[in-house]
């Protein structure tokens, strides 16, 4: 299961062009796209299709390969293979059949998107496309609008707009942040409130690859002394700067969302400003 770029074909790593120079046989999500990367590189291997459409069948002939010795490198066209990408079913049986299954790491779209965010990264979830019907995105993100963890979703240029739109009324103005075309000449990182990414993504034509990132929810009847200070931060900035919020309404605003004591949050909030300046 060999990584490869998510863009920018220097962003593959040594041992990755070893087992591609050395497999037998490179399963391709689509054999145009990792040409490129092959030419670039100047590796001559055979090739061959394996991809949504053909995966359930394409895995028994490949599986019978292995099973005569051969090595087999399976690649996705950008990135780590089975993250919303085919490869499940293949490694899936090769390992019911006591085949060696070897990850050769590397890109991968939503956790360079997350390193770059500042959006908590202890703790996270990535939840792959969000439903392309209305309906069901709207019920999915229902059941997430209290999660305490950093949500990742992958959505298509088309959607964007209309997803922004369906997280800012569920969500509320939440901080999130927006990665698009990573690694590429287009490469772009917004973050803000949904109305602010509508904002500045209304104005524009979408294109590329889209990775989501919105912050998590605030715990019910946290603690003055549980919370963390780096969304408070962000959800604070993003009342008084981007929202033109007065900073006495801004932690009024807070308080009632964290349902903690307005005083305390000020406090705090002043506490916090010392430290981080001295």
């Amino acid at each position: 299961m060999v990584a490869t770029p998510i863009g920018n074909l220097e962003d593959v790593t040594l041992r990755a062009l070893r087992v591609l120079r050395e497999a037998d046989l490179i399963a391709c999500e689509d054999t145009r796209q990792t040409a490129k990367l092959l030419a670039h590189y100047q590796i001559q291997r055979p090739t061959t299709s394996y991809h949504e459409h053909n995966e359930t069948e394409k895995a028994a002939v490949l599986l019978k390969e292995l099973e005569a010795g051969k090595q087999i490198a399976l690649v996705s066209d950008a990135g780590t293979p089975c993250i919303s990408d085919p490869g499940y079913r293949i490694v899936h049986r090769a390992r019911e059949l006591h085949i060696p299954v070897v990850p050769i790491p590397g890109p991968c779209s939503f956790v360079a998107a997350l390193s770059a965010s500042g959006q908590p990264a202890d703790v996270f979830t990535f939840l792959g496309f969000l439903p392309a019907r209305k309906g069901a995105r709207a019920k999915l993100l229902e059941t997430l609008k209290d999660e305490q963890r950093t949500l990742i979703f992958f959505e298509s240029p088309e959607r964007l707009l209309e997803s922004l739109g369906e997280i800012g009324r569920i969500f509320g103005q939440r901080f999130l942040t927006v990665a698009r075309e990573l690694t590429k000449i287009y490469e772009e990182l917004f973050s803000g409130t949904p109305q602010d990414c509508m904002d500045y993504f209304g104005r524009k034509t979408i294109k590329g690859e889209i990775v989501l990132i919105i912050s998590p929810g605030w715990r019910d009847n946290a603690s003055i002394e549980s919370l963390d200070m780096t969304l408070v931060r962000q959800r604070f900035a993003t009342l008084t700067e981007t929202r033109q919020v007065s900073r006495t309404d801004a932690v009024k605003k807070l308080a009632r969302e964290l349902k903690v004591s307005r005083r305390a949050l000020y406090s705090l909030l002043l506490e916090d400003s010392d430290q981080r300046s001295s």
